[in-house]
């Protein structure tokens, strides 16, 4: 007589409320580049979400490609606007989202980062490395033998 495979649960899917990193670092729709490459360092940002002045409500995200690429392009980083580089309108992901559902999103559209909207508006960010170190954590879980009662 064999014994059936003992059957575990996989663990159950995070949530980007979860994984994303609060608080966002933001800057204006209007301010250099070049403040915003500064903004990155200070905060170990790779993005920041650009905000509307007046309402301070998000309108776009610079990441750090765009600020490489017009420096690349041999445009000054203090001579150029962040609305002339930012992506307008992000595509954002709700605090209930799963973590495969972001991932999701991030490879149909090619993201690296992506807002996160809550009940109060903006909450955080998450991006690839943050959503591929939650898919491995749950892949590693459910490869865990289960322990014994």
């Amino acid at each position: 007589m064999t014994d059936a495979p003992a059957q575990h649960p996989a663990p159950l899917p995070a949530t980007v409320a979860d994984i994303m990193r609060p608080p966002v670092t933001t800057v204006e729709q209007n301010d250099h580049v070049g403040a915003a490459a500064y903004l990155m360092k200070r905060a170990h940002a790779t993005a920041l979400i650009v905000t509307q002045a007046q309402t301070g409500e998000p309108v776009g995200i610079i990441t750090e490609a765009d600020v490489s690429h017009a420096v690349a392009d041999g445009k000054n980083p203090n001579d150029v606007r962040i609305y002339q580089l930012m992506t307008a309108e992000p595509t954002v992901v709700s605090t209930t989202a799963s973590v495969r559902d972001a991932a999701k999103v991030m490879t149909s559209g090619r993201f690296r980062h992506l807002p996160v909207m809550g009940d109060a508006g903006l909450v955080g960010i998450v991006d690839i490395t943050d959503v591929c170190s939650a898919l491995l954590d749950a892949s590693e879980a459910a490869e865990q033998p289960p322990s014994d009662p």
